[in-house]
C-alpha cells in the first residue's frame, strides 16, 4: 500500500527527533569510548554521558541523553514554522524574514536546558550566525552564509523542504540550496540541498535506499558526491552496522576537514572547498544502504558511529521515516522522546503535509499558467 504524504512526513520529521534524541548523549565520541562507557553499543534511549552534566566539561550546561532533543530538531520545528508563515516555496529571504525572528523572540522550552528560553539561546555558533548577520550586519541574505564555518548546520534540518517537494528531489535540491545560502556555503550548503533531495526521493512509491542514494548521487557536486560514491561503495558488502563502523568512518575520512580526532579538528577544518564534504550526510546514507532502509539498524548505525553523531541520526532518521512512514519508528522511542522533551512531534508533521499540499496546488496552477502562456508564445506564426 502507497503511503500517505502525511505518514511520510510523520515518518521523517518523528524518525529525524527520535534519531537526534538517541545520538545526543554520545556526540563527539568515538565508537570505542561510546562502548566503554555503556558497556557495549547503544541500542536506545541512554542518559547523559557524565552523571554531573551542568557542570561537566564539554558537556555543560546541556543535558544530552534522557531523550532529549537538540538543536537539531529545535531548527526543524522552526523550519516548520517558517512554512506555515509563508504557505509556500521558501527562500533565502524567508530565512531573514521569519527564522531569524523566530529564533530571537519566541521563548520556547529547550530541553537540554530544562527550561523555557529563546532558541538563540541553545543554537550552535554556526546557526547564531545568520542572527549576526541578517538581523544585525543586514547581509543579502542570498550572500549571508558566506564566511560562516563550513559544517552540517544547514543541513540539519533540511529534511521539511523534502517533504514540500515530496517526490520532486531537483525542486528540493534547488530549494534548499537557496534556504541554505543564508547560513552556509561551499559544501555546508551543498549537503543541505543533497539531503533535502533524498528525503523527496525517499516519498518517491517503492523507493529504496538505493534509489535515495542514486537521486543523491545524481545531484550532488565535488566533494560532496565524492564523499557519498566512496562511503555508497564501502557500505555495500555491509549487513550490520557493526562491522561498518570503521570502513565508513575510512571512506568518508578523505572528505571529512575535520580529522581524526573530532574534538580537535585539524586547522583546514570547516573551510570552504570543492574537495570535502560534511561528514554526517554520506554516513547517514551509507547507515541506510547497511539497514537497507530500515529506520532502527540506519539510526542505531548512526548513532554508535559517534562523532556529530546526533546530527546523522538525525539525518538517517529522516530519511529512513520517509522512506518507511510513521511505523517504521518504534512507537516506544518516539513516546519517550516526545515525554522527554516536552514536544509535541507529531503537530509539526501534521502542519507541514498541510502546507505541502497547499503548495502542490500553488504550483500545479503556476504549471498551468505557464503551459498556456508558453503555448502561446510557441504557436506557430
Amino acid at each position: 500500500m502507497t503511503l500517505t504524504l502525511e505518514d511520510r512526513a510523520t515518518g521523517a520529521l518523528v524518525g529525524a527527533a527520535v534519531g537526534d534524541a538517541l545520538g545526543g548523549p554520545v556526540e563527539g565520541w568515538s565508537p570505542d569510548q561510546i562502548v566503554e562507557r555503556h558497556g557495549g553499543r547503544v541500542h536506545g534511549i541512554v542518559g547523559p554521558w557524565y552523571e554531573d552534566w551542568r557542570t561537566a566539561r564539554p558537556i555543560a550546561p546541556y543535558h544530552k541523553g534522557d531523550g532529549h532533543v537538540t538543536d537539531d530538531t529545535l531548527m526543524t520545528h522552526a523550519l516548520v514554522r517558517v512554512y506555515e508563515a509563508v504557505g509556500d516555496h521558501l527562500d533565502a529571504y524567508a530565512v531573514a524574514d521569519h527564522l531569524v525572528p523566530d529564533l530571537m523572540t519566541n521563548p520556547r522550552w529547550i530541553p537540554e536546558l530544562e527550561a523555557e528560553a529563546l532558541p538563540l539561546q541553545r543554537i550552535f555558533l554556526a546557526e547564531k550566525w545568520i542572527v549576526t548577520r541578517l538581523h544585525y550586519g543586514h547581509v543579502d541574505p542570498r550572500e549571508a552564509g558566506s564566511g560562516n564555518v563550513v559544517n552540517c548546520g544547514a543541513a540539519m534540518y533540511m529534511a521539511p523542504v523534502g517533504i514540500v517537494n515530496a517526490g520532486n528531489p531537483a525542486g528540493a535540491y534547488a530549494e534548499a540550496l537557496d534556504i541554505a545560502g543564508a547560513h552556509q556555503s561551499s559544501y555546508g550548503r551543498e549537503a543541505a540541498g543533497v539531503f533535502a533531495a533524498a528525503v523527496a526521493a525517499a516519498c518517491v512509491p517503492g523507493a529504496t535506499a538505493a534509489s535515495v542514494v542514486g537521486t543523491a548521487l545524481s545531484l550532488a557536486k565535488d566533494g560532496t558526491r565524492a564523499a557519498i560514491e566512496a562511503v555508497a561503495e564501502t557500505a555495500a558488502p555491509h549487513r550490520d552496522f557493526e562491522s561498518a563502523l570503521a570502513p565508513l568512518r575510512a571512506a568518508v575520512a578523505p572528505y571529512d576537514s575535520v580529522g581524526p580526532d573530532y574534538r580537535a579538528p585539524s586547522l583546514g577544518a570547516r573551510r570552504p572547498s570543492r574537495l570535502h564534504a560534511i561528514e554526517e550526510l554520506p554516513v547517514a546514507l551509507g547507515m541506510l544502504l547497511v539497514a537497507d532502509g530500515r529506520y532502527e539498524g540506519s539510526v542505531l548505525g548512526a548513532v554508535n558511529y559517534g562523532r556529530d553523531c546526533d546530527s546523522i541520526a538525525t539525518m538517517a532518521g529522516a530519511l529512513a521515516g520517509a522512506l518507511g512512514g510513521e511505523a517504521a519508528v518504534p512507537q516506544a522511542w518516539a513516546k519517550r522522546v516526545a515525554e522527554a522533551s516536552r514536544l509535541d512531534l507529531h503537530a509539526p508533521a501534521a502542519a507541514l503535509a498541510r502546507v505541502a499540499r497547499e503548495v502542490f496546488a500553488r504550483d500545479r496552477a503556476r504549471r498551468r499558467a505557464h503551459e498556456s502562456a508558453f503555448a502561446s508564445i510557441a504557436a506557430p506564426a
